[in-house]
């Protein structure tokens, strides 16, 4: 049946999910309904009504390494791979669209839900995610990156406006995005909670209709995140398909009486209602039955995938005289309590019911080659002070059937959550005391870092080698222990740069931001793009990554479609390495960081082998978004072409004339600061004239609206209002504290503004309750109650009208 042939009721009724996890369906229309579930690095197929945050018992599927660490391998086709196993495994668990890659840019390293985004770059995110894409819908599986855009923070995250320049934003923030819509052609994508300048991602039509849709080509589904839509008719207009989860029926009125009122042109309905038809019939042959579980073959398969994707995404970032890998015969003490209990992913809605569970000291325990001597848990979990674990671990490492300390050390389940960002970039110092101590033992000490984003490590002088894994998976621990024997050798790089100290980070500053607006006032210097172009120095750098293999450079070659050099494998050990393209512009042009990646290749070599290696040029290579002729433009002349290892070590250089679009023209100089990428000394005048306008951030309200998060209450008038934020924020902080483990929910309350219950509540509260809510949060408790009370009724008897029209 054709889309116009339904009722203005049933299209309306296609653009609002039915329960937590599902669509509406109309069966006379042959529109089944369609699960959703999360999966970033695996499927989080609920049991019963669910949860999005994790919290109720989910089905057992395979736990993947995080998007972070899949990165790190710096393989696009790896990534395929993973994705055709998550998309194997929704389909035997009857779902029909996984919600993820997460591919938000990292901008600063606090972020509490780093673990799930790929890069600070948005070329490895682009095509790491391309790849995820590529494999979860071979299997006719939707795909679902998110969040769409520009999404930097957890703190208020429902109601947070991100304010940045265009040029910025085109250019670091969406082209991630831009090249996975163009490479992968996802049939749906997430929106972010956060505003844009202002406007709701949701209904951002600059977002939604002039650059996803008419630029990019996009021709699918876009959903909220859960929770994120605000207006139903501004979306629809905008370009937004599908609200999740549910808002019972009141969304529906909604889009119906504008169609009605002629504020919402029913065309632009047709096109959402068929863009969720088009969804539920392309993956309408997903699984059998919604409580199959995975077969045991899949299971040992799905494993054997996740171990290879955490054996080449683990980065040597330090290995002193040859210490790694272990010499047959080597005596080990395994110290650390992450060695014999793992951590191997984050917390949130992305945390995954693994089908196995394996550990470092079982792991070094069975491989052949090395002997364990012996485990000391070496400090406690929550960071608490415990002088004899230390000393226990000491007196271990001390003994003479010990030759070798291996230290599992790293950041807690606290640390790296959704919905809470860090508030320090260190790892527990308990766990650096123990390191410190066991160096008096005088043995080789060998660190494995289980961590999902960069820590400081200034400890890293009293070791000897350090084997980063980030959150590996669940078979991150065998993959570590054959990377420690040498049965792999590491090949991955950091997809992220790694500062010697927060304080050095270009956002430091002003991250987060504790108000309504997230002022993006660093502009393009993020990441390595700010470090390489100030002139900071950093600990470990943006691609850097070391092998038990050593790699030659040579001959770089540039033509009119990309570049050719070689690499030789000068050694005796089979080996990877990630050559990577990085590009500087024409002198005395347009503003830039002094040089971006624009391409890179994994290379893998045998023992004294020598390629000959490509990198194409491509639509992104030479280009900047040029904000008064709203046009991306190149800039002819002469740019320099470089083969780097990293972002920081330059193996190969030559130069490019590129005949482009424009002449290069010089930058402003009121741009002051940012000529030099020093965003640190910006002042607010500099800062106008990057983003073409004032930008002021306000002060805290004096009273609140349907968008102000619950958190902000805690400076309420009304004692209602005011307890009930200092009640959530006492209630997460004893739960953090006594268990190890976010209060998810806790911090969702928090974060959340009051027109979210509209929208998750499954039309229990409407928008005409939320004012009243609003009311006792601005201290008018008896005058709101009463608009809550009145209003529950009129909408439950408004429902049972709709749910019976919808019937008839």
């Amino acid at each position: 049946m054709e889309i116009e042939n339904l009722s203005v009721l049933e299209k309306a009724s296609l653009l609002s999910g039915a329960s937590e996890w599902d669509s509406r369906g109309i069966e006379r229309a042959d529109i089944p309904s369609f699960v959703m579930s999360d999966g970033p690095h695996g499927v989080r197929r609920q049991l019963g009504e669910g949860d999005h945050l994790g919290l109720g018992e989910s089905k057992p599927a395979t736990c993947f390494p995080t998007a972070a660490t899949v990165a790190n391998s710096w393989d696009p086709a790896l990534a395929e791979d993973m994705g055709k196993a998550l998309g194997r495994e929704a389909h035997d668990l009857d779902v029909n669209v996984l919600l993820g890659p997460g591919m938000n840019i990292k901008r600063n390293p606090w972020c509490g839900r780093n673990f799930e985004y790929y890069s600070e770059d948005p070329q490895v995110a682009g095509r790491m995610a391309s790849g995820l894409i590529k494999g979860i819908q071979s299997n006719g599986i939707a795909a679902c990156p998110k969040h769409f855009a520009v999404n930097s923070q957890e703190l208020r995250r429902q109601a947070s406006n991100s304010v940045i320049d265009e040029r910025t934003m085109r250019e670091i923030y969406l082209t991630a995005f831009e090249i996975a819509v163009r490479e992968a052609k996802p049939w749906t994508i997430m929106t972010a909670y956060n505003e844009i300048n202002g406007v709701y991602a949701h209904e951002n039509a600059h977002l939604l209709i002039d650059i996803l849709r008419n630029e990019w080509g996009f021709d699918g589904m876009v959903v909220s995140d859960w929770g994120g839509s605000n207006s139903a008719v501004a979306a629809v207009k905008a370009g937004g398909t599908l609200e999740m989860p549910s808002p019972g029926f009141t969304s529906v009125r909604e889009l119906v009486g504008a169609v009605n009122a002629g504020t919402l042109a029913e065309a632009d309905l047709n096109a959402r209602a068929a863009e969720v038809a088009k969804i539920a019939q392309l993956t309408k042959t997903t699984g059998v039955g919604r409580n199959d579980l995975l077969k045991d073959d899949v299971i040992a398969d799905h494993h054997e995938v996740a171990r290879r994707v955490a054996e080449n995404a683990s980065v040597l970032l330090k290995n002193e005289g040859g210490t790694l890998p272990l010499k047959p015969g080597t005596r080990v003490a395994v110290v650390g309590d992450m060695a014999k209990t793992p951590r191997f992913q984050g917390s949130g809605s992305s945390k995954v019911n693994a089908t196995r569970e394996e550990n470092i000291l079982d792991e070094l325990t069975a491989i052949d080659g090395v002997t364990v001597a012996g485990y000391a848990q070496g400090y406690e979990r929550q960071g608490g002070e415990n002088r004899a674990l230390i000393e226990d671990a000491v007196a271990l490492a001390a003994r003479e059937d010990t030759d070798v300390v291996v230290a599992v050390i790293g950041l807690d389940e606290r640390s790296e959550s959704e919905g809470l960002d860090r508030s320090t970039m260190a790892i527990p110092h308990v766990q650096i005391d123990l390191v410190k101590a066991l160096k008096g033992a005088g043995k080789p000490i060998v660190v494995v870092l289980v961590a999902g984003s960069p820590v400081e490590t200034d400890w890293v002088a009293d070791v000897d080698a350090v084997l980063y894994i980030g959150l590996s998976g669940q078979a991150g621990a065998s993959a570590t222990a054959r990377a420690l024997t040498g049965a792999v050798n590491p090949s991955g790089h950091l997809a992220e740069s790694w500062p010697i100290r927060y304080e050095d980070c270009p956002s430091a500053g002003w991250y987060p931001a504790i108000g309504r607006d997230a002022i993006y006032r660093e502009g393009p210097f993020v990441g390595y793009r700010y470090y390489e172009t100030a002139g900071v120095p950093v600990r470990f750098p943006f691609g850097y990554g070391l092998s038990y293999s050593t790699f030659v450079y040579a001959d770089l070659v540039a033509d009119e479609q990309g570049v050719s050099f070689t690499i030789t494998n000068d050694s005796d050990v089979p080996g990877a390495t990630v050559a990577q393209l990085y590009v500087r512009g024409p002198q005395g042009g347009t503003l830039r960081p002094d040089h971006e990646l624009k391409g890179f290749v994994k290379v893998q070599l045998d023992a004294h082998e020598t390629q000959t290696v490509r990198i194409d040029f491509d639509r992104y290579t030479f280009r900047h978004f040029e904000t008064a002729s709203n046009s991306w433009q190149t800039e002819s002349g002469e740019w320099t072409l470089m083969i780097g290892t990293n972002a920081h070590d330059i193996a190969l250089t030559t130069t490019h004339a590129v005949a482009g679009t424009v002449e290069p023209k010089p930058s402003n100089p009121a741009l002051g600061a940012y000529l030099n990428g020093k965003v640190k000394e910006v002042t607010d005048a500099e800062m106008v004239v990057l983003f073409g306008h004032d930008v002021i951030a306000p002060g805290k309200p004096t009273t609140f609206g349907v968008n102000d998060p619950i958190s902000a209450w805690e400076d309420s008038k009304g004692f209602v209002a005011r307890t009930v934020a200092k009640t959530l924020k006492n209630q997460e902080r004893k739960v953090r504290e006594k268990t190890g483990q976010p209060d998810l929910n806790a911090l969702f309350l928090l974060n959340m503004p009051p027109r979210a219950m509209s929208k998750m509540t499954q039309g229990m509260v409407d928008a005409a309750m939320v004012d009243g809510i609003v009311k006792i949060s601005n201290g008018h408790t008896f005058r709101g109650l009463g608009t809550v009370i009145s209003g529950f009724f009129r909408n439950q008897s408004a429902n049972k009208k709709t749910a019976k029209e919808l019937e008839s």
